[in-house]
Parts: structure tokens; sequence; C-alpha cells
């Protein structure tokens, strides 16, 4: 039990008596860390947006784009790259305001606000990150088997839909596997957050 649990025992148990002060520590508790959990949120979607950079300058050679040109992705793929990094972005920019916004929240019903806001878009964060890796991973596996010989000219004998479904199925045990590593990585820190907020909830000032 840490010292925000004992603290808040302690005032349960002398409720009648509690002086004011108090239930203000437990505000100032709470919003610290609040705010260490969304500054978390940051550094891990910051880390995570430049260990994405750091993979592509690597793979993406000039083989890279001859196989993608080869399969008729080369516009495509460079449109989704643009499109994921300014989205990716976005995210990354809005997880700093929201740190900013808790650091001075001056109440707790901006703290909770914010809490809730972070929250949200913490998941929608996660579900854009599985979407477009999903579509992604779908669309080169398909052109892929379009567009290479050596592949397509067997597909006739193994048949499309075969060939599909055990892709659909591949991807999909691959996004389960992500999911299940961004449930590791920010579960927690929302756990957390909610648990902040449902103490803050329970604060009478």
């Amino acid at each position: 039990m840490d010292g925000l649990d004992l603290l808040k025992k302690d005032w349960k148990n002398q409720e009648e008596n509690l002086p004011h002060f108090e239930a203000e520590q437990l505000y100032k508790m709470l919003h610290k860390k609040s705010s260490s959990v969304v500054k978390w949120i940051f550094i891990i979607s910051l880390i995570e947006l430049s260990f994405g950079i750091l993979l592509n300058v690597f793979f993406m050679d000039k083989q890279f784009w001859n196989e993608v040109d080869s399969i008729h992705l080369k516009t495509a793929t460079i449109v989704i790259y643009i499109i994921s990094y300014l989205i990716t972005i976005a995210f990354v920019v809005f997880f700093y305001k929201r740190y900013r916004s808790i650091s001075v929240a001056d109440s707790s019903y901006l703290l909770m606000r914010n809490i809730l806001k972070t929250r949200k878009v913490v998941k929608y964060y996660i579900l854009f990150v599985l979407i477009s890796s999903g579509i992604t991973m779908m669309l080169f596996y398909i052109y892929t088997l379009l567009y290479t010989p050596e592949i397509s000219k067997n597909l006739e004998e193994i048949g499309w839909i075969s060939i599909i479904g055990i892709g659909f199925i591949a991807i999909i045990l691959f996004l389960l596997f992500l999911w299940g590593v961004y449930t590791l990585l920010y579960g927690i820190l929302l756990k957390k957050l909610l648990r902040n907020y449902t103490q803050l909830k329970n604060l009478d000032f």
C-alpha cells in the first residue's frame, strides 16, 4: 500500500474530524501521479515514433523501393507513410498537450476532464495503429501475390480463397500480438489514470 492509499484510508476513517487540508493533500498527490502517468504516455509514444523512423531509414534502401515498385505500390507506400507519420505526430503532440494541461490543472474538475480525454485518445491511438497496420499488411500481401511472378503463376493451383484466407489469419494473429504489446505498454498506465479519476470523484472539498 503506497502513501496515497494510506492517506486515503486514514481520511475515510476520520472523515468527521478530517481537516480540509488533508483533502487538499490527497488532491495534490493525485494531481502529481496523473501528471507522471501522462508524461510516460507521451514519452512512450515519442520513443515509438522515433523507433519507427529509425527502422524505416534502415530498411528503406534502394532494394526496398525497387521491390515496392515491382508490385506497383511505390506511390501508395509513400502516401501511406506520410499520412501515418502525420497522424502519429498529431497524437504525440496531443499527449504532450494533455501532460501540460494536467500539470497546470487547478481544480479537480479540470483534472478529471483531462484524465478522461487522455484515456479516450490513447484508445483511439491504439485503434488507429491496429487498423492502419492491418490494412497496410493486407494491401501489400495481395499486391505481392498479384505481381510476383514466382507466386502468381502458382495461385491457380493453390486457390485464391485459400491463399487470402491464410494471409488474413496470419495478419489477425500478428494484430492480436500487437494489441497485446500495446495493452502492456499503455494498459497499465490507463488503469492508473482510471484509479486516479475514481479517487478524485470521491474527494469532497
